[in-house]
C-alpha cells in the first residue's frame, strides 16, 4: 500500500519548481489529491480540516512567515510538516 494512499494533501509553497517536485512526490507515494497554493490568499482557512488530510507548509512565503497559519492548522487538528530551505 502506498504511503499516502488516497490522502488529500495541501502543498503551500511559493517556488514553482519546488512545489511541482513536492506535488509529484506526493502523487508518487499515492496521494489521491494534491492542491498546490503559492500564497495564503489562495486558501480558505475556515475549512482546511474538511478539505485536506495533511499539509506540507513552506516556512516563508514571499518573505512572510507562515507560523500563524501553522498555528491555525494545529488548532484545527490538521497534521502538517514544515518544508523550508531556510537554515535559521
Amino acid at each position: 500500500m502506498p504511503l499516502l494512499d488516497g490522502l488529500r494533501i495541501l502543498v503551500l509553497e511559493d517556488e514553482f519548481l519546488i512545489a511541482a517536485d513536492v506535488e509529484q512526490l506526493c502523487r508518487d507515494y499515492g496521494a489521491g489529491d494534491v492542491v498546490v497554493a503559492g500564497d495564503l490568499t489562495e486558501i480558505e482557512p475556515e475549512h482546511l480540516a474538511a478539505q485536506f488530510d495533511a499539509a506540507i507548509v513552506d516556512l516563508m512565503l514571499s518573505g512572510a512567515s507562515t507560523l500563524d497559519f501553522a498555528s491555525r492548522l494545529r488548532a484545527s487538528g490538521l497534521p502538517f510538516i514544515f518544508a523550508s530551505g531556510y537554515s535559521d
